[in-house]
């Protein structure tokens, strides 16, 4: 990470995201089913009417917003944005291929977001707010934006513990050798995760009657192979470490990575691995 100065950190933030676009639209319908779960829940606890104006933060590939944008009609649109140019352009081409139309495009940061203050019903944010520089910023700013009495619906990781999916790579180039432990305390995955901290940030915000519930998901892999590939082209910085390693190193990780997910792989190798994300409502 890009030391303590915060520009230089979100730069190399949305770096990493523009990088991760190409794996994240190759395998969007993947990473769509995985996270419905918690998308099923964001939108159900939005309470979402026709006519609403919602927006949505970091929205990758844009799936959740697209189920909202289906709920608000008629009338109803859709603000889908991301500060990741490519992972806008993904969600652009994920849009015109559903044939949603009801929905709008726009390069947005957490931290500033560039609208009127009460100028939409609801704001949806799954899996963002972790790499946010200032997680509580952002939710402060997403809670100007919002009407009296709107609704924000957010989802971040939960511990590490319960996401195998996502600590074993990682652990695998750790004990290998070739990667630095992670930084607890740099925007990633977990950072968010400790109990009781997102309903602190909602609430510092100034949100009320915030509801915090872990939704459990998982994911399946035919392999290690297709699991460690996957994740390479879907984590740049998963990538950045691997890419460089020779193919007799690669087949160390993969070796690795196959003896830590053995408690999820089935008699024919096939992995299912599980998964728990919280997720977050309240109201402005």
């Amino acid at each position: 990470m890009a030391g303590s100065d915060p520009d230089a950190l979100h730069a190399e933030i949305i770096g990493r995201w523009e990088r991760a676009a190409t794996g994240w639209g190759k395998h969007a319908d993947r990473m769509r089913d995985f996270g419905m779960p918690v998308s099923a829940w964001m939108i159900e606890n939005a309470r979402l009417q026709p006519g609403h104006r919602v927006l949505e933060l970091a929205a990758g590939p844009g799936d959740t917003g697209f189920l909202a944008a289906e709920l608000v009609r008629p009338g109803g649109t859709l603000l889908s944005t991301d500060a990741a140019d490519a992972m806008l352009a993904v969600a652009r081409a994920r849009a015109a291929a559903l044939g949603i139309d009801n929905v709008e495009f726009k390069r947005m940061e957490l931290e500033w977001i560039d609208l009127e203050t009460a100028s939409v019903d609801a704001v949806l944010c799954k899996w963002g707010l972790m790499f946010s520089v200032d997680p509580e910023a952002a939710l402060r700013e997403a809670r100007r934006v919002l009407r009296p009495g709107g609704r924000i619906a957010a989802a971040v990781w939960d511990e590490p513990a319960v996401n195998p999916w996502a600590t074993i790579p990682t652990r695998a180039l750790v004990d290998l050798g070739y990667a630095e432990p992670p930084d607890p305390d740099a925007p990633g995955m977990f950072i968010l995760s400790a109990p009781g901290r997102l309903q602190e940030l909602l609430e510092s915000a100034g949100f009320v009657d915030v509801a915090v519930e872990a939704v459990p998901t998982s994911r399946s892999f035919a392999g290690v192979e297709e699991f460690v590939d996957e994740t390479r082209e879907v984590s740049s910085m998963l990538g950045e470490l691997l890419d460089p390693l020779s193919h007799a190193q690669r087949a160390e990780v993969e070796a690795k990575v196959g003896e830590l997910a053995r408690p999820y792989a089935a008699a024919d190798g096939s992995l299912s691995l599980p998964g728990s994300s919280l997720v977050a409502a309240a109201d402005a």
